[in-house]
């Protein structure tokens, strides 16, 4: 609130307006990267590498909402500092657990920052919901997902042509179905060209000249990008728009 000086009251500003936030980028790099060794080490057994939770609770999405958001980062780093890990709680030291906090703080989709977190700044950031994380840049060993035309190339190769634009394949839901979603099949065709590896084991004379999805591993060389194939799916009988 700010109330005019004229009327004779001294001018404040809302300390819920002017706070910090998670989001204004209060970590570095650098020190997400030392923090992720550490919980890989001394957490994820109880939290998953993904922070989502098995033993111990999660620390992302809705359960670290819950628990921490409207908060300030003083309060996560305390919770953090004193119980884990479970065996060995406190035992990390206090700049171990601000790495693990600034870790945290990546993988629920805040933006990292000049400078590195310390104690002294904890009690004047305030915590916000996760946001979902940025997907990986694509690059060789992404594991990707395109729609193209099933096209048989030379010596027994089968190549996806006219292909869309790669887009990274979510994990977790690609890894538990071999079915593409709306979204995926819905994709525009473009104007890369793929080498599918494993093709013959999909009986691909059956899809020749058709629209196809397909997802699985990105192999960039420097004459051809190849593709392995995990999911391998008819989009449309023809190979049009």
């Amino acid at each position: 609130m700010i109330v005019s000086a004229a009327s004779g009251v001294r001018v404040i500003a809302s300390t819920q307006e002017s706070a910090k936030t998670v989001a204004d980028g209060v970590y570095a790099d650098t020190q997400a990267a030392r923090g992720a060794v550490v919980y890989d080490g001394a957490c994820s057994g109880c939290h998953r590498a993904d922070l989502g939770g098995g033993t111990g609770p999660s620390l992302k999405e809705q359960r670290f909402a819950r628990e921490f958001a409207g908060k300030d980062l003083k309060t996560l780093f305390t919770k953090i500092a004193t119980t884990m890990p479970r065996n060995a709680p406190a035992s990390l030291g206090d700049n171990v657990y601000l790495d693990i906090v600034a870790h945290l703080l990546k993988e629920n989709g805040f933006p990292a920052g000049p400078h590195e977190l310390t104690a002294d700044t904890l009690d004047g950031i305030r915590v916000l919901p996760g946001r979902p994380k940025p997907p990986p840049p694509i690059g060789d060993f992404s594991y990707v997902e395109v729609v193209g035309c099933l096209t048989a190339g030379p010596q027994h190769t089968w190549l996806l042509t006219r292909a869309s634009a790669t887009s990274v394949a979510i994990a977790a839901a690609s890894a538990s179905s071999t079915s593409a979603g709306p979204a995926a099949t819905a994709k525009p065709l473009g104007t890369q060209t793929f080498h599918l590896l494993d093709a013959m084991a999909y009986a691909p004379d059956d899809h020749r000249g058709h629209k196809m999805y397909v997802r699985g591993l990105l192999i960039k060389l420097a004459d051809e990008q190849r593709m392995t194939i995990s999911a391998f799916e008819m989009v449309s009988p023809t190979c049009s728009d």
